[in-house]
């Protein structure tokens, strides 16, 4: 395997990750849970990583010039922000390209958002898992993410988030 590395996005990614995040986000999860149905507004949000950058630091996996891997950090009172704790950052859009399971890379990226989070010495780390995406889920509490029912964000019809949060000490 080539190796990888994790950098800070720049304009010239935008293409790249937002079709990652399109193919992870809707493509993997028509196979996953045939039940969700994505917009074509939500399509176009994820491939919208451009007015992300003014607020939030998105980050990449990059192999051999390809973009394989993403994750977005929202600081405290962003106005994006979905974070419900005071001062804590809002974690989103985390994917990597399917050739890429199994090698780790999403936990390489959290720990690259998650190392930048707590040098900021926010509060710690909120996200949200859509319900039902059981591994996913998985994935965050076995990284010591805590369910918060307090700040599920209910979506319906459309989608139900469940919501997790990592303290920092």
């Amino acid at each position: 395997m080539s190796s990888v590395v994790l950098r800070e996005a720049v304009p010239q990614d935008d293409e790249a990750i937002g079709e990652l995040l399109v193919d992870a986000f809707v493509s993997r999860y028509a196979v996953k849970m045939p039940e969700v149905t994505v917009t074509e507004r939500r399509k176009a949000e994820l491939r919208d990583v451009a007015s992300k950058r003014p607020e939030a630091k998105v980050w990449v996996a990059e192999s051999d010039g390809v973009v394989v891997g993403t994750v977005t950090m929202w600081p405290p009172g962003a106005s994006r922000s979905e974070s419900w704790i005071p001062g804590a950052a809002d974690l989103r859009q985390l994917a990597v390209k399917a050739s890429q399971r199994g090698s780790r890379l999403s936990s390489k990226l959290l720990d690259l958002a998650e190392s930048w989070a707590r040098a900021q010495k926010y509060a710690g780390v909120c996200l949200h898992v859509r319900r039902g995406a059981h591994g996913v889920r998985a994935l965050y509490e076995g990284r010591g993410y805590q369910r918060r029912p307090e700040g599920d964000l209910d979506l319906q019809p459309e989608v139900f988030l469940e919501a997790f949060f990592l303290p920092f000490p």
